[in-house]
């Protein structure tokens, strides 16, 4: 999934997007709330992780903003306020959930991995799809009980189509999930990952058909 991190302490930014990373997410950093938002207004995120007390705009404020604009992307506020009142009114103003200073990195995950499963309507982390099993705590892949292997790219477009399921996405709203704000983006790649994926899911209860000039539809196969 693409995340978006808004923290304007370069060394935990940049840990957090490592960890994120390493779990096999695409991840943008922000350091000021003003290039936070103007990532925003150019891209779209699955989850954004924001900090409180940016430079310029305040993360209240981008929270604010983005609530406004009537945007629902599931928001992980880290802040080093412990009063309940403080709490309270981030939850008002929209945020999703909170994080308190310092956390713990698996934390964080479990977290992020939280707020990913609600904002798609799924309660736990294994998501099942007739015969087709994908746990995304440990990223394991199962068909009919066996296990599928897939490298982390095809990985992730399993997640987004599953997360997707029914709708259909064109390549670049594939790579706008896959990749970060910085990555080199070339198209014709996501061909070579969905040609993969369709050879690895051949005996799953799922298929993914090309609609020419649109993009990739999850489907259930026929029969």
């Amino acid at each position: 999934m693409r995340i978006l991190v808004v923290e304007d302490n370069r060394i935990l930014a940049d840990a957090i997007s490592q960890r994120m990373r390493k779990a096999g997410h695409g991840v943008d950093a922000a350091m000021t709330g003003l290039v936070g938002w103007e990532m925003l207004e150019a891209q779209p995120y699955d989850l954004i992780i924001l900090d409180l007390n940016l430079p310029g705009i305040s993360g209240e404020q981008l929270l604010w903003r983005l609530r406004q604009r009537q945007k629902t992307t599931p928001v992980l506020v880290l802040t080093a306020r412990d009063q309940v009142q403080d709490r309270i009114q981030l939850l008002d103003l929209g945020a999703d959930d909170y994080l308190s200073k310092p956390f713990d990195g698996g934390e964080l995950e479990a977290r992020c991995r939280a707020l990913l499963r609600r904002s798609q309507g799924q309660a736990q982390d294994v998501v099942r799809h007739g015969n087709l099993e994908l746990d995304r705590r440990t990223c394991r892949v199962r068909v009919g009980g066996e296990a599928v292997e897939l490298k982390q790219r095809e990985y992730r477009l399993l997640e987004v189509f599953l997360a997707y399921s029914g709708q259909v996405l064109s390549k670049e709203a594939l790579l706008d999930h896959l990749y970060n704000f910085d990555e080199s983006r070339n198209p014709n790649v996501i061909e070579i990952y969905v040609a993969r994926l369709r050879k690895a899911l051949v005996d799953s209860d799922l298929s993914i058909r090309t609609l020419r000039g649109l993009g990739y539809l999850l489907e259930k196969r026929n029969g």
